[in-house]
């Protein structure tokens, strides 16, 4: 396995980041609403886990945290037309880049945001059911997609950041460096 992930180039590795982060969620999507029900819960209702995490049925109507809600049928092109501009951009991005960490970041932002996409034109809103807690803090209620889109800007952060290697040659962005 560590071989055949060696021989990829770094823009397979981010099809198959955004490809795995799109499937997992929607497949965490499709159990939580259907095979556990909570399709049938009241929005807020809240099964305990842990002493730090509850299970929780949200429908978002707007992008991360709630921001832009979108109220009605134009709100939500609106939203969709966004997100596939975001989708694009990140794919060309993605298609032009040669660094791992980059690809895989551009990659789970990518099948994050399809993630969500696939929610809003089913549904008109986003599911979403994690909620952590606790020590006085109360974290957003947050889905797959929304974890792959962070994690993703994580890593796209680490590429930007991260100090270069003297006395090698890299590729970024199609540019020597």
């Amino acid at each position: 396995m560590k071989r055949f992930l060696a021989s990829l180039e770094p823009r397979e590795v981010g099809l198959i980041a955004a490809a795995l982060a799109l499937v997992v969620d929607q497949g965490s999507k499709l159990f939580m609403l259907y095979g556990a029900g909570f399709a049938r819960m009241a929005p807020g209702e809240a099964i305990p886990v842990l002493p730090f995490f509850n299970l929780v049925m949200v429908w978002n109507p707007g992008i991360s945290y709630g921001l832009f809600p979108a109220s009605g049928g134009l709100g939500t092109a609106l939203l969709v037309a966004v997100q596939l501009a975001a989708v694009g951009a990140l794919s060309w991005l993605l298609w032009r880049s040669h660094s791992r960490a980059l690809t895989i970041g551009y990659g789970l932002v990518i099948g994050g945001a399809l993630g969500n996409l696939i929610d809003r034109l089913l549904y008109g809103k986003v599911a979403d059911f994690f909620h952590f807690y606790g020590f006085g803090y109360d974290w957003y209620v947050f889905n797959i997609a929304d974890l792959a889109i962070t994690l993703g800007a994580v890593a796209i952060i680490y590429d930007v950041l991260k100090p270069e290697h003297s006395g090698k040659t890299e590729h970024r962005e199609g540019h020597e460096v």
